[in-house]
């Protein structure tokens, strides 16, 4: 009987590799915890409604994308966006206030999706005897990416339109 060489019976070494983005960033092997999301999630409402440009970015990864229902197409960096919000603030575009409800949140290993029901309400103008004031319901999702730091950046965001009247099928009800 052969029982053959025992240091076969060793598993041979294997290599580990390190999950990286496709910028070549390590990625984190955890989940983040659902209020580790929330709470990035409501930095970002919060900077939104009080239009604060720089800490509002500060929260959407360089290479975040974003869609937007009013635009012709979609946003492929964090930097087209901030064009457009700058051409918005030139007209003197200001966020009034920004609820959220509805929230739901799906975490995975390296990241999560966030979604919500935001009523958003603006003014624009330059003039203070001429603004226009606008308030709008929407659906709003956004994905976060879990850094090897523990934190969460927004990597996407997408915007929809919320139906007049939802089908009582979307709403739970019973017809």
């Amino acid at each position: 009987m052969h029982i053959g060489n025992p240091s076969h019976a060793i598993c041979p070494p294997r290599s580990v590799r390190i999950r990286t983005s496709s910028l070549g960033e390590p990625l984190s092997t955890v989940a983040p915890t659902e209020q580790d999301v929330l709470a990035a999630a409501a930095k970002i409402v919060k900077a939104f409604g009080t239009t604060n440009t720089e800490e509002y970015f500060s929260l959407f990864a360089p290479e975040a994308s974003f869609i937007f229902h009013p635009e012709a197409s979609r946003l492929d960096d964090r930097a087209s966006y901030e064009k457009l919000w700058d051409s918005w603030l030139s007209d003197g575009w200001q966020v009034t206030g920004c609820q959220s409800t509805e929230q739901l949140v799906h975490v995975f290993v390296g990241g999560a999706v966030f979604s919500h029901t935001v009523a958003t309400q603006t003014r624009t103008g330059n003039d203070p005897e001429n603004y226009t004031t606008d308030s709008y319901v929407e659906r709003e999702t956004i994905v976060f990416r879990h850094e090897t730091d523990g934190s969460l950046i927004a990597i996407h965001e997408h915007l929809s339109t919320v139906p007049e009247t939802a089908p009582a099928e979307a709403t739970g009800e019973n017809a």
